[in-house]
């Protein structure tokens, strides 16, 4: 593998996928809007490591992604765009900025619980952690079904991660290469944003997709400063 091209790696993967969401022309940065890639550096299939392959591929190309707070945005550049990758271990989102690409990792193990919404404007995959929030914002013709099947593939590898070894779950989150500061994956209760769900993916927003802001925790607000 690690003699193999990008190009030869992301034809592999795309054949080996679960699901039509993996393409080689999005591994490799493409897509049918992009005249060049998504990413200002390496492409998606950069990324991902000797072993491990995607099984779904979504993407965005305006809002990006949100730690905390929907409102707080690390949108692409207007000519780049986001691939947001869910492999066997993690979900890895990768945000086309300058001069140096946005990359967030999520480790299955230290989710707590993940859900999609669907808005008029705009989709959004929402995965909390016990002490933070990440919102990976979706373009609006996403289809339901991926985002389901998503969702679903997540909290089977979160079971899994709860059935095997304890010390896993306690992974430490990841911006740009480097360990977010504060906590491992099970020091701090999550603060959650007031948002609520149907259930079925939907959420009552507003025009701009977004719901109340305000961040409770046993019934108090938490600075927001916390989760920037």
């Amino acid at each position: 593998m690690a003699d193999q091209s990008a190009t030869e790696r992301a034809e592999m993967m795309a054949q080996m996928a679960p699901h039509p969401s993996v393409t080689t022309d999005i591994l490799l940065g493409g897509g049918p809007d992009f005249t060049g890639s998504r990413l200002v550096g390496d492409p998606p299939v950069a990324y991902l490591d000797d072993t491990e392959a995607p099984a779904y591929v979504l993407t965005d190309a305006k809002r990006g992604l949100a730690i905390g707070l929907k409102r707080d945005r690390t949108p692409p550049d207007d000519d780049r765009g986001t691939v947001v990758l869910v492999t066997g271990r993690r979900t890895l989102c990768l945000v086309g900025t300058r001069p140096d690409d946005t990359v967030v990792e999520i480790p299955h193990a230290s989710v707590a619980d993940v859900e999609y919404h669907t808005g008029f404007l705009a989709n959004r995959l929402e995965i909390r952690t016990p002490d933070r929030i990440y919102h990976c914002w979706l373009d609006r013709g996403t289809d339901e079904d991926l985002l389901e099947q998503t969702t679903e593939y997540i909290r089977q590898r979160l079971a899994e991660s709860a059935d095997g070894d304890a010390d896993t779950a306690a992974s430490v989150l990841t911006y740009r290469g480097e360990p977010l500061p504060g906590h491992t994956a099970h020091d701090t209760p999550v603060a959650t944003d007031g948002e609520g769900s149907s259930g079925d993916g939907t959420e009552e927003t507003d025009e701009d997709g977004d719901a109340d802001d305000t961040v409770m925790y046993r019934g108090q607000p938490v600075d927001r400063s916390y989760l920037e």
